[in-house]
């Protein structure tokens, strides 16, 4: 029989001691976060924030504490909508718990909200570091294909395309059938497409369809292949449908803008009423601020129109003010950017005007511009006709490419009315001069479509165009008080 001395056997005692109250701890960490799950779940929502905080004060680095963390971050995301509030939660969990697996979701969120806030592309280096941390730090955990995937997104945002084109590789090879495999798959192909290889694109985008044919991605992918190989590959002639929808003439108060929301609806503005009104199937609906003379119309992500004229700026709900915008005579154009800034074109100012969330307003170097639409690599395309060209820009409003004025057509037009852009960069304008007509462009400046509208047999004031989601060609005729439809 083994003897120990009773010192020895009062460490034990107390060793013993610890282990139970340790163990005992854990428990009871682990009963607190169930029960704020369970009322979390009932909805019962100060109940379970009341118990997560009884756990932090209790067992504040038992691993349910970096949970309980994480749930409560989540809270001020989904129901509170306060992302400055699950900020610090988060910074918890990372110096607190970093050692944990919940450090690597904690990251992720982190750098998801603080992208989220970015106004400006040197904006995004916060949450870039929080996405390259997980990708170093935790290179088995399941965050690690989201992170991933969102690096890519925002190398896509400030126009690193080849960096983008790596992640979201990246992203898809680590797991080709999770959830965010066809996100990734989709953006891939975009990104092919603004370099070029319009075969890659296409080959990844029917990829996406045959893999994922029931992901939302799918459907839009149909629709993009559908239209890029239609207008680059097929490259039908121009022709009239006549007054569209079918059989409804002088059935507008003069429409003067023109624009195609997310669901592939028109949303018309008619210069008598002042309002910008959706089209759906055959009826209008009245969407939008009340606004005199508009000379621009753009559409937030949610399909709001904001609209632009001289006297007032930009006026972008009933319920708020307009946007004053300085020195606008001749407002030519609008859109809104990736990073909430709206950007302004006037006709007389060789500038185009950028308005940032906060009101202040800054000029970027620009000829002065007829019409101006929005690209979907984050630039825009502006006419210039004192120069008689159309300029690519990307979204530091630099010059990618310049196209001048009736190049590859049978002659040259003078001025541009109106120009607007697809999803996938397709650029229409109607043109006046010697020629009169409507004219299609790739993303890459290239000749696609053209017919002048004696071709078409078309005689009207054309003042707005627009590409429906069907490949067609929407034409506003403020004269007739009607809408054609090219096909």
């Amino acid at each position: 029989m083994l003897l120990f001395p009773s010192r020895m056997r009062s460490a034990f005692l107390v060793l013993a001691v610890l282990a139970t109250l340790g163990a005992q701890e854990s428990d009871m960490a682990e009963r607190l976060f169930r029960s704020g799950e369970r009322a979390y779940a009932a909805k019962s929502y100060p109940e379970a924030l009341e118990t997560w905080g009884q756990l932090l004060q209790q067992a504040p680095t038992s691993g349910f504490a970096a949970q309980a963390l994480l749930r409560m971050a989540n809270h001020q995301l989904e129901q509170e909508h306060k992302p400055e509030a699950a900020l610090p939660l988060l910074e918890r969990v990372k110096t607190e718990h970093m050692k944990t697996p919940w450090a690597a979701d904690a990251m992720l969120l982190r750098g998801q909200i603080l992208a989220t806030q970015a106004r400006k592309p040197q904006d995004l280096r916060d949450a870039v570091g929080e996405f390259n941390r997980v990708v170093d730090l935790f290179p088995d955990h399941p965050a690690l294909q989201t992170a991933r995937y969102h690096l890519g997104l925002a190398a896509k945002l400030q126009g690193q395309w080849a960096r983008a084109l790596q992640h979201f590789t990246d992203a898809i090879r680590l797991d080709p059938t999770s959830p965010v495999a066809p996100k990734a798959q989709f953006q891939a192909a975009e990104v092919l497409d603004v370099m070029g290889d319009l075969s890659g694109c296409l080959r990844l985008l029917q990829s996406l369809r045959n893999q994922f044919p029931q992901s939302p991605e799918a459907s839009e992918a149909a629709w993009r292949i559908a239209q890029r190989v239609k207008f680059r590959i097929q490259k039908p002639p121009l022709r009239s449908e006549g007054p569209w929808p079918q059989g409804k003439t002088k059935w507008l108060k003069t429409p003067t803008l023109l624009s195609t929301n997310a669901n592939g609806e028109i949303v018309i503005y008619q210069d008598d009423l002042d309002q910008a009104f959706v089209l759906r199937g055959t009826e209008l609906t009245a969407i939008g601020p009340v606004c005199k003379s508009a000379k621009a119309l753009a559409l937030l992500p949610d399909g709001t129109p904001c609209l632009l004229s001289a006297k007032t700026g930009i006026s972008t709900a009933a319920n708020l003010p307009p946007i004053p915008v300085a020195g606008l005579s001749n407002p030519s154009g609008l859109f809104q950017d990736a990073w909430q800034n709206f950007w302004v074109s006037d006709a007389k100012a060789a500038a185009l005007s950028v308005v940032e969330p906060t009101g202040t307003l800054r000029s970027l170097p620009s000829p002065a511009t007829s019409a101006m639409a929005a690209l979907p690599n984050g630039g825009a395309v502006v006419a210039s006709d004192a120069n008689r060209s159309l300029l690519f820009l990307d979204a530091s409003a630099q010059p990618r490419l310049t196209v001048p004025y009736g190049k590859d057509l049978p002659a040259p037009f003078k001025y541009v009315v109106a120009l607007s852009a697809d999803p996938t960069g397709h650029v229409v304008a109607l043109v006046d001069g010697d020629f009169e007509g409507v004219v299609l462009w790739g993303p890459n400046g290239s000749l696609l479509r053209f017919a002048t509208f004696k071709e078409l047999g078309l005689n009207g004031k054309f003042r707005a165009v627009t590409l429906d989601r069907q490949g067609g060609i929407i034409l506003a005729d403020r004269s007739n008080d009607l809408l054609i439809r090219l096909n």
